[in-house]
């Protein structure tokens, strides 16, 4: 590994600005007393040297979306799985690198699952979020833990922190929303100002929905011909869900800290595939998750800066199939996570930053399974990153070095044979660039490369019957160029205009893919035989107008280009079902999403549309493979009317208002045309 690496110039100085106060005695000697007030410092697109996008604020609120994984759909470069529902199952895919590449961030701390390594964003509502960003690669930062660096994309999901006006000691927020399937989903949280430099929140939220809905499910032969064509009601689609959190948040000097406590407990039916004509399933899943995890940072003098992780986690999960015709399952797990990350910053230079973290992670996951071997896994991870900016040029590089140490049992007809130890240790680098032609023109050319890769998951190795111990890690090699532009226009009724643009190219080698087990087609085994080719196209671009009469409009659109092939097995070619070079499975070529909001006065319409072009549901791209695209047209307007010193704002949604009907995930029919009404109270 070529040291130079470690201290690759990197651009990316620190982009929350402090807002500094000066007090000046005029002749008349008055003082003026300011009341409370909360900077929120904000990263600059210009500023970044790496390819950001955000949702926060209005943004958020224009979006038809209930959860982080319904908002996440309008970024560029991102495939979200969706098997239906109020409470079905959302993971995200960014750039066709498979979901166990992104790394998903709560408050600055990674949510982790070492058991599937898949996190499922529809359980975090977005009625205590601030704000969503999404990285490819990494951030723009490079004083973060070692984890930050350890993933091919990432997103960070930021909780809302207690803000108080004036004198105000406390802030109240009650939501209850009510609409299709049932929908009953009240929420509220808390604030207090507990003094000058501590405050404290509660959140919980409440969800309860049946899930049913009606259908129209249409199936064509390949030749054209109808195959059938019939109505039909979703089932077994209920969710009871109960989520709490509370906050603890510091100021010292020079510094900040905080503490949360996350529960999420629920029950729901897993409505299942539509295959060989059973239109309902009853298996059930309960899960219930718990963290407590506490944050610490402070700068020592001007060159210094130290941050603190900590966190601590317990999940359980419960899967039931009672269909006795088929096999009866009833199956629980139970992850224990325990996690600790120290980083140190230091300034060489007023332009040149350097940095080290270095992160410990335990994980331990029992199961009911018979023989399951009880894996446990303890992680080390060590990152050296560096940073510069100079005469228009920002660089960043880094190294990240993962050394892990696996245990497991060895277990046979219920007889334990031993122990298996298994030992690994990798170094990746990182080089982010990025130049801005001309000082006067917010106009940025950047690239990046980085090689990154997962380990794989206690599912992959350690699942009866299914997983292969032997498993190597699976790698991806990312290149990607772009630009982005800003302006800022005057004396015109266009406010702003941003457009940025990015082509990549991604290599994912030893994927790790499930392949029939000896002769037999019922038995599966996970081995290290993919490859895949990424070559993709990301466009964005967004503007804000202001017209007479005090109305306001702001839209965005993103556009997303991806061939994403799979090069597995060349000799796979032989005739028109082969895979070889196929699109893979769920990712489409063409897919984009476009927001128009208008305001006037109290009232706020707001439109969204989302397109997925053709996909199919297997490499092999022929006839039978091929699903539909797809797209949903989403409306809501709402109204804030002022209360004395409280807000009470009412909003209708209206989702899918041409009624689509559409599949996201094959044999999983999604929901056509439904509602939603909305109260929030303010105080």
């Amino acid at each position: 590994m070529d040291k130079k690496l470690a201290f690759i110039l990197a651009a990316g100085i620190s982009l929350l600005e402090p807002i500094c106060c000066s007090a000046q005695t005029g002749v008349n000697d008055t003082t003026t007393i300011l009341p409370d007030f909360l900077v929120i410092g904000k990263s600059r697109p210009d500023e970044e040297v790496i390819p950001a996008q955000h949702l926060d604020g209005k943004a958020l609120e224009q979006l038809n979306s209930h959860n982080v994984a319904d908002a996440i759909r309008y970024f560029s470069g991102v495939q979200i799985k969706d098997y239906g529902g109020v409470g079905g199952v959302k993971t995200v895919d960014m750039r066709s690198m498979g979901t166990n590449h992104l790394g998903v961030f709560y408050d600055g701390i990674q949510l982790g699952n070492a058991q599937n390594g898949q996190i499922d964003l529809g359980k975090y509502s977005l009625d205590n979020i601030e704000e969503i960003s999404l990285y490819n690669g990494q951030k723009s930062d490079i004083f973060q833990s070692a984890k930050d660096f350890g993933s091919a994309g990432t997103i960070y999901i930021r909780t809302r922190h207690p803000k108080f006006r004036g004198k105000r000691r406390y802030n109240l927020n009650v939501t209850f929303r009510t609409g299709s399937f049932g929908l009953l989903n009240p929420s509220a949280r808390f604030e207090y100002k507990i003094s000058d430099r501590v405050s404290a929140s509660v959140n919980a939220e409440y969800t309860f929905a049946t899930g049913r809905y009606r259908f129209r499910y249409r199936k064509m032969f390949p030749d054209g011909t109808l195959a059938w064509d019939t109505t039909a009601t979703r089932k077994n689609g209920d969710i009871h869900s109960f989520r709490a959190e509370a906050g603890v948040y510091g100021k010292i000097q020079g510094g900040r800290w905080y503490g949360k406590l996350y529960f999420y407990d629920s029950e729901k039916g897993i409505p299942g595939a539509i295959v060989n004509n059973v239109w309902k399933n009853s298996q059930r899943q309960w899960d219930r998750n718990l963290f407590v995890q506490g944050s610490w940072q402070k700068s020592l003098g001007d060159k210094w800066d130290l941050m603190a992780n900590a966190k601590y986690a317990r999940d359980h999960m419960r899967y039931l199939n009672p269909d006795t015709t088929l096999m009866y399952i009833d199956n629980k797990f139970r992850q224990d996570e325990t996690y600790v990350s120290i980083a140190a910053k230091y300034e060489i230079l007023r332009d040149w930053d350097i940095s080290v973290a270095a992160d410990w992670q335990w994980n331990a996951l029992d199961a009911s399974l018979v023989n399951f071997v009880m894996p446990q896994r303890h992680t080390l991870l060590t990152a050296v990153a560096s940073a510069w900016r100079g005469h228009g040029f920002k660089a960043q590089g880094s190294i990240l070095g993962t050394f892990v140490y696996d245990r497991s049992e060895i277990i046979s007809d219920n007889t334990n044979l031993g122990t298996r130890h298994k030992r690994f240790h990798e170094f990746t680098p990182a080089i982010f660039l990025s130049w801005q032609p001309w000082e006067s023109r917010q106009f940025n050319i950047r690239a990046f490369y980085k090689k990154i890769f997962r380990m794989p998951t206690f599912n992959d190795l350690y699942y009866t019957d299914i997983g292969n111990a032997d498993l190597k890690p699976e790698y991806v090699s990312q290149y990607n160029v772009g630009f982005l532009y800003d302006f800022t226009f005057t004396n015109s009724i266009f406010e702003s205009l941003h457009l940025s643009l990015d082509g990549y190219h991604n290599r994912i080698t030893d994927k790790i893919i499930a392949v029939p087990k000896g002769t037999g087609q019922y038995r599966w085994m996970m081995m290290n035989i993919g490859k895949v080719r990424i070559f993709g196209l990301d466009f964005a671009a967004s503007s804000e107008i202001t017209l007479p009469a005090g109305i306001s409009l702001n839209g965005r659109i993103n556009y997303t280009f991806q061939k994403a092939m799979d090069y597995s097995d060349p000799s796979d070619n032989k005739d028109a079902a082969g895979t070889y070079k196929g699109q893979i499975a769920y990712i489409p070529i063409h897919s984009g999403s476009a927001v128009l909001g208008a305001y006037w006065w109290r009232l706020n319409l707001n439109y969204s549309f989302i397109y997925v072009g053709e996909r199919w549901h297997n490499s092999s791209n022929i006839p039978v493979n091929h699903e539909q695209p797809w797209y949903t047209h989403d409306l809501s307007l709402a109204y804030s009317q002022p209360i004395g010193k409280t807000n009470l704002r009412t909003t209708l949604e209206i989702n899918n208002l041409f009624n689509q009907q559409y599949e996201v995930i094959c044999n999983y029919p999604m929901p056509g045309t439904n509602f939603k009404l909305i109260f929030q109270f303010d105080l």
